[in-house]
């Protein structure tokens, strides 16, 4: 199978640098985006592969961007969105929905439209961007903790479902990572967050993009229904 990839929320941060990490590594990668078509289009010019308009929280927007693309190898669910930090008990029913939309609604709709095209090869790989707060959950984080421990379990199960069919499903699970969801952090916090992991510091987008690179390798072909951490030794 042709070594096609595409990546969702890839036109920035984690997606962006996910992108250009499995172009190096030989595959040709379509970026979606939402909003940022420039920046889109400048990593696809690198990949290789095509920048796709697509909001993941819209079904049929999902299903015209399968068409575009075609059938791929690899699947990473990245777009993701978060809350400002705050009490549960300032989320609205909007903030609430959009979140569960995008974060978990996302990954379902973009895993079944690229399924069956991974079924009928008996072969593929999907990679969901889960969370260090889906495992361990975070003060003032509810609802995003809650979206993040939905795709571990996302990815548990249809990695069972889909292993008969020769297709791995996996999950990574970054720690605090340098990207403009957590641009909000400054100062002393982030100084403690760096300070409470192992490699004392705060991890880079490409610390990410090379784990996802790496699962997408065919050494790793024994490797499905896992959740690897990425946190610098946060939870050990």
């Amino acid at each position: 199978m042709e070594k096609i990839a595409l990546v969702t929320g890839g036109s920035r941060g984690i997606g962006a640098a996910t992108a250009l990490a499995l172009a190096a590594r030989g595959w040709t990668v379509h970026v979606n985006y939402l909003k940022f078509r420039d920046k889109a289009e400048a990593i696809a010019a690198k990949t290789g592969g095509v920048a796709v308009q697509a909001d993941v929280a819209d079904s049929d927007a999902v299903a015209r961007m399968a068409e575009i693309t075609g059938p791929v190898a690899l699947l990473v669910n990245n777009a993701g969105i978060a809350l400002r930090g705050g009490l549960l008990t300032d989320v609205t029913d909007d903030a609430w929905n959009r979140l569960l939309d995008v974060n978990v609604g996302g990954m379902f709709r973009c895993s079944r439209a690229y399924i069956p095209g991974m079924v009928h090869r008996k072969a593929g790989q999907i990679i969901n961007l889960a969370s260090i707060l889906g495992v361990m959950g975070g003060s003032c984080e509810a609802p995003y903790s809650a979206t993040k421990g939905a795709v571990i379990a996302f990815t548990k199960a249809l990695a069972k479902e889909l292993g008969p069919s020769g297709i791995r499903v996996n999950a990574v699970a970054p720690g605090m990572i340098d990207t403009d969801m957590t641009a909000a952090i400054t100062g002393e916090d982030r100084a403690d967050l760096a300070e409470s992991t192992a490699m004392c510091r705060i991890g880079t987008p490409e610390d990410v993009a090379e784990m996802i690179a790496l699962l997408a390798e065919p050494g790793t072909g024994f490797v499905t229904g896992q959740v690897i951490g990425i946190d610098g030794g946060l939870v050990l």
